[in-house]
């Protein structure tokens, strides 16, 4: 009988100590629930390239060099093999410690420099862009008649022959604490910013229309809102927000930056972009690349922003958490 007793108090005292820790745990995840989370304190985005250039060489292209609580990640790498790396001479920028790129998708004018780029910086430092984050879907086969449509089905092993690894995405990521890539956007919203023409993409399901899945975009989690980066945002710059305000933090959009593919947008579709900026808090856009001259006009007047705010890009222009939107002599 003692012993049973025995056998019943100690039993009895492993709940209590259990149930203790389950408490202490549920406490500890609480409390931690509760903490912000780690947030990004020092930002810049400096473009290289874009179509206007207040100096250096202006493309068909994007790229920007991000310089992020000590670390330094390239997004994108523009059009011709040699703008990007011209343009960081001409502006006194050393990309050769760079590991990290991004590309955002798979077009030309975003992938363009690789190659050259990680070949060239890898003379200085073996391990210059030997990194590559790409979406799922970035080399899957576009086939334009008897043609490869995808040129990154090409650079995929040229580009790890050079002893580079591409890293797929397939859903958010944290690179850094407060830094976020998106992996491929899910569209909510009916936007359409790709080209109508763009031919089909065998993806592992069968053919498909040409949507850009793999479109991704860099999210910063900052005291002041979210700062998104974009390349050409063919998923939607709205769903892209929208996303991140859903994935990362639902806070105000502080700054959008790079490029939105709005230039072809009517101005109908225009107003219900600026519409949904405004409803998401935007307080500064510096808009390059396929963002377009003229809506980059229009989004500044129907989401009332004004000219320090709100900025067509030009190579060398940048944007910096401390001191907003810097658009050189240009565009200013």
């Amino acid at each position: 009988m003692k012993r049973v007793l025995t056998t019943l108090v100690i039993a009895a005292a492993v709940l209590t100590l259990s149930a203790t820790r389950t408490e202490m745990t549920t406490e500890t995840a609480a409390t931690s629930q509760a903490k912000p989370d780690k947030r990004v304190h020092s930002l810049r985005v400096l473009v290289l390239s874009t179509m206007l250039a207040d100096a250096g060489i202006g493309e068909w292209g994007f790229a920007a060099l991000v310089e992020v609580d000590g670390h330094r990640i390239l997004f994108d790498t523009g059009a011709h093999t040699d703008t990007v790396l011209k343009n960081a001479n001409e502006l006194g920028i050393d990309l050769a410690s760079i590991q990290e790129v991004i590309l955002s998708h798979n077009h030309a004018d975003h992938t363009g420099g690789l190659l050259h780029l990680r070949r060239e910086l890898a003379k200085k430092n073996p391990t210059a862009l030997s990194r590559a984050h790409v979406g799922r879907g970035i080399f899957w086969s576009r086939p334009r008649g008897t043609t490869e449509g995808n040129n990154m089905i090409e650079v995929k092993p040229a580009y790890e022959a050079t002893g580079g690894v591409f890293i797929e995405h397939s859903e958010p990521v944290e690179l850094y604490p407060g830094v976020w890539l998106t992996g491929p956007v899910p569209r909510v919203f009916p936007e359409r910013n790709w080209p109508s023409r763009s031919g089909p993409v065998k993806t592992p399901a069968g053919f498909v229309e040409e949507t850009i899945p793999e479109d991704m975009s860099l999210i910063f989690d900052t005291d002041q809102g979210l700062v998104v980066l974009s390349g050409c945002g063919h998923a939607g710059v709205i769903n892209t927000l929208e996303f991140a305000r859903n994935r990362v933090r639902r806070a105000p959009v502080h700054a959008a930056i790079g490029g939105f593919h709005l230039f072809q947008l009517d101005d109908k579709k225009l107003a219900w972009t600026a519409t949904k900026l405004r409803e998401f808090g935007v307080r500064h856009l510096l808009g390059a690349h396929c963002t377009g001259i003229e809506a980059v006009y229009r989004l500044r007047q129907l989401a009332r922003l004004d000219r320090s705010t709100c900025v067509v890009s030009s190579v060398g222009s940048s944007f910096a958490l401390d001191k907003g939107i810097d658009p050189l002599a240009l565009a200013r």
